[in-house]
């Protein structure tokens, strides 16, 4: 099993050059007679600009998206106006869309790897199969995966597969990846809305239902919102389950309600399956499903979120798993900003308020890690100049630093206000405290994964599921899946 420690030496190294040697810079600097205040200061206006992000996410947030008000207002100009108002914040969201066609065929892929997730995935399939609606036209769930070895789960599976004529086993032979699983699985659907799935989320039962009413009104792909079933569990899955609450419940509906474009996460995403079959996946790219985000919508499709269609998932339980998922995530993001952000600004399909919002998305998430560690130097060397910290008399300083933690309780408390789960009380309270803690250590894994793409280390560990272990995968030759233009282009 591969352990986090193994990345240690990355770690220390890339921290002394990012923290230990900025600080001895600094210190020669104001050593010569140099205050750093307009250094300071343009750290503190970054600091400030994501914290302002967050206040427009998190206040934007606690309105429903895309609201429709029945009641026509009155004559009187002042209702009107608040009528507008009201319809362009999303207010009064509770009166949500109905379908105004029957639902079609839809298709469930769930995608595994046995050896990891053979603890977990028969519940996946009962719950599935036991409670998610069937719509008239008919539902068939294709369980798509791969396994070095023959496993006694599988004989199992087989058995269920005989009482469900609707589930298909789908081994594919050869596979090293979720994508490639996935692909071959595009092979067999006949759904005209096909349904993504991780082997640990369990979907509502009217996820089909909620999905369709955007689906059919224009939409290409809709995301639902992830939760974290195994919350409980300790520490670390308490900040996980308060982190994807604010993830899935305040940042990626806001920015869909702000910009009309969203992230597909890779599971509990709904697709019209023609969309589908022209994008596919890549299976030589760190994250599938960031990958397969980008050149959907630089093909001119549409992906909205709708926090209202809820999957529940298992989130890692101990420092190992969550140090190499979050690394894998970080590449991930970094490979897709340096592959993206040209063809994003060249694109016919993006409007201007959507090619700002992915350049923020693509490259001011990848660099927040490497300049906000910044401030660590600077205050650093002005300890090691003057024996202490001096107070400042720098109002914006003072200002940008009120905002930057205020932001951080204020979305935590948009979180709790609009959480799925009611969770006690103390998981938002610890969350709170530790979030300058959790937020420094999700930079420096991000760090961590930024030498290894430069270093061209694309290894990736799975993340464990049940009693497994973990397994390292490294990626193989890429399959033949689509034109010069990128897989599934049509540019």
């Amino acid at each position: 099993m591969k352990k986090w420690s193994v990345d240690l030496h990355k770690l220390i190294y890339t921290h002394v050059l990012m923290i230990g040697i900025p600080t001895l810079f600094y210190l020669c600097l104001r050593m010569g007679g140099m205050p750093l205040v307009n250094i300071h200061m343009a750290i503190a206006t970054f600091f400030l600009f994501s914290s302002l992000m967050i206040l427009l996410e998190a206040s934007t947030s606690l309105f429903r998206r895309f609201a429709v008000q029945t009641d026509q207002p009155t004559s009187d100009r002042w209702d009107y106006l608040i009528h507008s108002i009201k319809t362009v914040l999303g207010i009064n969201g509770y009166q949500r869309l109905t379908p105004t066609t029957p639902l079609p065929r839809c298709s469930i892929i769930v995608v595994a790897y046995l050896p990891n997730e053979q603890d977990i995935i028969l519940e996946t399939l009962r719950q599935i199969l036991s409670t998610v609606y069937r719509p008239t036209a008919g539902l068939e769930v294709i369980l798509a995966y791969n396994t070095p070895v023959d496993l006694p789960i599988e004989d199992d599976l087989k058995v269920l597969a005989q009482v469900h004529a609707e589930l298909h086993l789908l081994r594919v032979d050869g596979s090293h990846s979720k994508a490639e699983n996935l692909n071959a699985a595009l092979e067999l659907v006949t759904g005209q809305v096909t349904c993504i799935l991780d082997a640990d989320h369990h979907p509502s039962p009217d996820c089909f239902l909620r999905a369709w009413r955007w689906l059919e009104r224009g939409y290409d792909v809709v995301q639902g919102r992830n939760i974290i079933r195994n919350h409980g569990h300790n520490l670390l899955t308490q900040n996980i389950a308060v982190e994807f609450e604010s993830l899935y419940g305040v940042s990626h509906p806001a920015k869909s309600f702000l910009t009309d474009s969203t992230i597909f996460g890779g599971s509990n995403g709904y697709w019209r399956t023609a969309v589908l079959k022209r994008i596919r996946f890549n299976p030589m790219m760190m994250t599938e499903d960031i990958d397969a985000t980008l050149r959907t919508l630089l093909n001119g499709y549409r992906i909205l979120h709708d926090r209202s269609i809820i999957a529940t998932e298992l989130a890692p339980i101990d420092f190992n798993s969550f140090w190499f998922q979050r690394k894998r995530w970080a590449q991930g993001w970094l490979e897709v900003s340096f592959k993206y952000q040209r063809r994003v600004w060249k694109s016919k399909h993006l409007t201007f308020k959507q090619k700002l919002y992915w350049t923020y998305l693509l490259y001011y998430c990848v660099v927040y890690s490497l300049l906000a560690l910044q401030i660590l130097p600077l205050i650093l060397s002005l300890f090691l100049f003057h024996g202490y910290l001096p107070p400042s008399d720098n109002a914006y300083l003072w200002f940008s630093t009120v905002i930057t933690f205020f932001s951080g309780i204020y979305q935590t408390v948009v979180t709790m206000r609009i959480s799925y789960i009611r969770y006690p009380m103390y998981y938002f309270a610890q969350h709170a405290i530790l979030i300058f803690l959790y937020t420094t250590l999700k930079n420096m894994i991000s760090i961590v994964g930024l030498y290894d793409h430069l270093h061209g280390h694309s290894y990736w560990v799975v993340t464990p599921r049940g009693k497994q272990s973990t397994r390292v995968i490294s990626p193989e030759a890429p399959p033949v899946l689509a034109p010069v233009g990128g897989v599934g282009s049509r540019e």
